[in-house]
C-alpha cells in the first residue's frame, strides 16, 4: 500500500476553454504537477537525482466524470500503485471538495531513464520505499 498525497489547486480562468469549463488538457498538467510536488514532499525528486536518474512519461489515461470550472477548489489526489522493474504505475483522482463531486480518475505509466544514457534503469529499492507508509519525507 503506498501513501496517498493531496495536491490543492484552484482553477485559473486560463483553464478554461471555448466550452465554458477546464480544458482537458489542464488535467494532463495538473496530473504532472501533483506527480512531482509528491515526489518532492518524500524526497524522491532528490533520490532520483543522486541516481544521475530522470523520469518519463510513457502514458497517460484519464476517465472524466465531471466538470470543473474558474475558482473551483480542486483535491488531486495520487498514489504510486505499482512498481514494475524499470516503470511506475501512479494513479490519480481529482475531487471537487465543496460538492463532493469526483471530477476524473487518471493513470500515468512512468519510467526511470539513465540521464546520461537515456536507457531504462531499474527502480532502486531506496526511491520505491520513499512511498510507503512510515516515510516522513526528506532524502
Amino acid at each position: 500500500m503506498s501513501l496517498t498525497y493531496t495536491h490543492h489547486l484552484q482553477v485559473p480562468a486560463s483553464a478554461i476553454d471555448e466550452n465554458g469549463h477546464v480544458n482537458n488538457v489542464e488535467f494532463v498538467r495538473w496530473m504532472q504537477d501533483a506527480a512531482v510536488a509528491h515526489s518532492d514532499a518524500v524526497g524522491g525528486t532528490a533520490a532520483t537525482r543522486a541516481h544521475n536518474a530522470i523520469w518519463v512519461v510513457r502514458k497517460h489515461e484519464i476517465e472524466y466524470r465531471g466538470q470543473a470550472f474558474v475558482g473551483d477548489q480542486i483535491e488531486v489526489r495520487t498514489w504510486i500503485h505499482d512498481c514494475r522493474h524499470v516503470s511506475s504505475r501512479r494513479k490519480y483522482e481529482f475531487h471537487r471538495p465543496a460538492d463532493n463531486t469526483l471530477l476524473a480518475r487518471g493513470t500515468t505509466d512512468w519510467v526511470l531513464l539513465d540521464a546520461k544514457t537515456f536507457a531504462p534503469l531499474p527502480i532502486p529499492q531506496d526511491i520505491q520505499n520513499l512511498y510507503l507508509p512510515g516515510n516522513t519525507g526528506g532524502a
